[in-house]
């Protein structure tokens, strides 16, 4: 009888231990499955958080691209000076031959003066391609949140038709516009120019 019993014991005794080596070897499977999935879920967490950029990211590198626009400005505006009066100073002028019916000097002093507007002009154009190839990376990103921020801006600025020659929409594309302070300060004014053009006071 004692001999039965030892046999059980040692039967119940060599299962548990058989039944703890399984759990644990579930137990550190899964523990590995773990620590191999965390990485990527991170990875997975960090590509898309860099594809989302918020509002905030966006009116900063709009207004550092405003900067690159108008840094390029003057210098381009100097350089159609500094060609339309290398180009036009050198002209011979006789009073006697009018151009378009205009004394030469001041057609070629106009001419100079649309030199330095072209340059204005083209000034902004370079600094935006120069911004766009130094930020490669969120061209993309800055492309559709463009695409949405015009949206906003069509949707809430004042009809066009609503102004005067004397009295225009303020910033009425929102180039101004660089924060969400800004975009709030622009939106009441949207609403104010409104509100007097369709309730002039008397």
């Amino acid at each position: 009888m004692d001999a039965c019993l030892a046999r059980g014991v040692g039967l119940s005794t060599r299962f548990r231990a058989s039944n703890v080596v399984k759990l644990q070897r579930v137990l550190s499977r899964a523990k590995s499955t773990a620590s191999k999935a965390t990485p990527i879920s991170a990875n997975a967490g960090a590509e898309t958080s860099a594809t989302i950029l918020t509002w905030p990211e966006y009116l900063a590198i709009r207004r550092s691209k405003r900067k690159w626009q108008t840094a390029l400005t003057i210098p381009c505006a100097i350089l159609g000076f500094a060609g339309g009066f290398a180009y036009f100073g050198t002209l011979d002028t006789d009073p006697m031959k009018p151009i378009f019916g205009i004394d030469p000097f001041f057609f070629y002093g106009i001419a100079t003066v649309g030199c330095v507007g072209a340059g204005a002009l083209i000034g902004p154009t370079i600094g935006s391609m120069l911004w766009r190839a130094s930020h490669r990376r969120v061209v993309e990103l800055i492309d559709a949140k463009d695409h949405e921020f015009f949206h906003r801006i069509a949707k809430n600025r004042v009809d066009a038709n609503l102004q005067s020659p004397t009295n225009p929409v303020p910033d009425y594309y929102g180039e101004r516009i660089g924060s969400l302070h800004q975009y709030r300060q622009w939106l009441r004014d949207q609403a104010k120019y409104k509100r007097k053009a369709l309730l002039p006071e008397e």
